[in-house]
């Protein structure tokens, strides 16, 4: 009898529990495909018989409405922050060694920070990342929020940073309170907007105030939160910031081998033995780890939307060449 691979039943179970359909059906038919190779004809029909079923239903049975989420920030803070549930796992991302180490610490200090209070520690929970961008860092954000089962809040720098004295400086202390009151991850992207050199020669006294401010706060910060600020420009940081957090993690772009990895692991059950990773890593050269992301969306839903069992290099390696071409039209419109 045909049996489903282990990834397919992985992805089946994953998919299902998180309710996602058109995945579950395209893991589904796969399985089909396969029962077909092998010979049982029989049980290929049959399952394929039940995926049209399951189809039909679905254009007639609307899916229920997902429950609203149990945090969203409200008055002045809706404006200021804006609040995903990640479902994103570390195991996903492909990381260098060390950087996957301590991330991995991180998360250990946290599930037992009630250990380290016991001795008057904290665990680690003021992370700074730095590396250019679509290397990770948001990502990074993403799975730790998952991995914590807490919602990732992010900062929106528009709404908090003002041209009126003392504005900014005030928002900044709601959003601490904030990471009081409600256990998150909190993440500033782009921090290097608020977190420039104090003694840059176009700065203003309203932004020194406010790294100031941030400063004094970060360091008083208690929270049971992790607080996380990201930039592609880590040399315009004030120095005094470095010193300031638990961990400054360095991100970079994928080389040949890590690139693979990360196709790897997100085309998952979709990746068909036949594909030439030589071939797919060559187009993915230069790209970064959120243009290989997105082009491995692309491939896995043009096997979903055309039921194809599984992805073939040619599909993958055309995704990958469009994510470089709209890459250098961007550049050319700059």
């Amino acid at each position: 009898m045909a049996t489903a691979t282990a990834e397919q039943i992985k992805a089946l179970l994953e998919s299902h529990t998180t309710g996602d359909d058109a995945r579950f059906l395209a893991v589904a038919m796969q399985v089909a495909a396969q029962a077909a190779r092998q010979g049982h004809g029989k049980l290929a029909d049959e399952l394929r018989r039940l995926i049209d079923q399951a189809k039909e239903r679905a254009h007639v049975v609307p899916r229920p409405t997902p429950p609203t989420p149990l945090v969203q920030p409200r008055g002045e803070l809706s404006g200021l922050l804006s609040v995903a549930y990640p479902k994103t796992r570390l195991r996903e991302m492909v990381l260098p060694p060390p950087v996957r180490r301590r991330l991995e610490r991180v998360l250990k200090e946290h599930r037992q920070q009630s250990k380290l209070r016991a001795h008057g520690l904290a665990p680690r929970h003021r992370l700074l990342l730095v590396g250019p961008p679509g290397s990770g860092k948001t990502m990074t954000a993403s799975a730790l929020g998952g991995e914590m089962g807490v919602p990732l809040f992010t900062i929106v720098l528009e709404s908090l940073i003002t041209k009126f004295m003392g504005e900014t400086a005030a928002k900044l202390r709601v959003i601490f309170e904030t990471m009081r009151a409600t256990r998150g991850v909190y993440l500033f992207d782009e921090f290097d907007a608020i977190g420039g050199h104090r003694a840059a020669g176009n700065d203003v006294g309203e932004i020194r105030r406010v790294l100031n401010s941030f400063l004094q706060l970060l360091e008083q910060d208690e929270s049971g939160s992790l607080i996380i600020a990201a930039t592609n420009h880590p040399q315009m940081l004030d120095h005094a910031l470095f010193r300031r957090f638990d961990d400054v993690l360095e991100f970079s772009p994928p080389v040949a081998g890590q690139a693979e990895q990360a196709m790897k692991a997100k085309l998952g059950p979709f990746a068909s033995r036949g594909i030439e990773w030589k071939a797919a890593a060559k187009a993915a050269q230069g790209l970064s780890y959120a243009e290989i992301t997105r082009a491995c969306e692309d491939a896995v839903k043009e096997a979903i939307l055309t039921d194809t069992a599984t992805i073939s290099t040619e599909t993958l390696v055309h995704a990958l060449t469009e994510r470089r071409t709209q890459r250098k039209q961007r550049q050319h419109q700059r």
